[in-house]
Formats: C-alpha cells, structure tokens, sequence
C-alpha cells in the first residue's frame, strides 16, 4: 500500500482555481496568510491537511449538487419537457448570506454556490441539452416581482423572467 501524501503544489492551485477562489478566499478558510497559500501553490510549502481535506470536501459537496440537480431537472423534463432554465446567482457575499443560509456550513463562499451553478450549467448542457442561462440576483428587481406575483413565488421563477 502506498502512503498518501496529499495533495501537491500544481494540485492544491488547480483545486482552488476549479473551485473559483482567491489565494486570499483560500487563506480566510485555512486561517492562513495569503503568503502560505501563495508557497503551498509553489511548493515551498506544504498545505495543511485538515485544509487539503476541507478544499476536497467542497469539491466533492459541489458535485454532489450537480449530480442532484442535473437528476431532477430529468425528472422534471420527463413531465414537463423544456430546453431553457434559470439559475440565480449571487454578485456579492451579503445576498448570497442573506438568502442562502441554510448552504453557509457547506459552502460558506457565494463563489462556491456560484461554481456549483456553472458546473450544473455546463453539465445540463452536455447531457441533457438543456441551456441554462445564470442570471445574477437583483435584490430590489425580485422584491418586487414577489411583490407582484404573491410572497410564494421562487427565484427560480424570478430569473426566468429576466432572460
């Protein structure tokens, strides 16, 4: 058996790069310096495996997220076949925290959640054949659309209007 020694310098920096993170996001997640993550990706150092495993932990929960949602959305179009979704996405951390809580303990970065939906973009695309089109959450453009549609009405709804 071999001993698994982690994750190497090019892996770490495509693993954050993939995620869509900053050396400074990386950083703020590890409790780390900019600098570490800047000589981990270099190789003078070598990252901490409690924060290699937490990296790896998000990759596997984003997937995780695409494979649900890609199932669903199949599910769906069997009942109720269409060719073009909506995703919301979120411009800044403040509106990804205020209408996401309930993903913070998973993936605690709106660039996480936002990497979740282009990779469900892209994967509806391949093997569905089914555009989904990520619009960027207006908060004050929504309100008001709850307002006139009635309380209940979903995001989702709210970004397929904006196509």
């Amino acid at each position: 058996m071999s001993k698994n020694t982690g994750l190497n310098a090019i892996e770490m920096q495509y693993l954050r790069l993939s995620l869509g993170l900053t050396t400074e996001q990386v950083a703020n997640l590890s409790a780390a310096s900019n600098e570490d993550v800047l000589a981990w990706e270099a190789g003078t150092q070598e990252a901490p495996v409690p924060l290699q495993k937490k990296l790896l932990d998000i990759d596997d929960i984003i997937e995780m997220q695409v494979l649900n949602t890609t199932d669903g959305i199949e599910e769906l179009f069997k009942k109720e076949p269409k060719r073009r979704l909506a995703f919301v996405v979120y411009p800044t951390q403040a509106l990804y925290t205020q209408y996401n809580p309930e993903f913070l303990s998973s993936l605690p970065l709106t660039e996480l959640y936002n990497t979740a939906a282009w990779r469900i973009k892209k994967e509806c695309k391949l093997l569905l054949e089914v555009d989904v089109s990520l619009v960027a959450l207006d908060a004050e453009a929504y309100k008001a659309y709850r307002a006139d549609t009635g309380a209940s009405e979903s995001r989702a709804k709210w970004a397929a209007t904006q196509l």
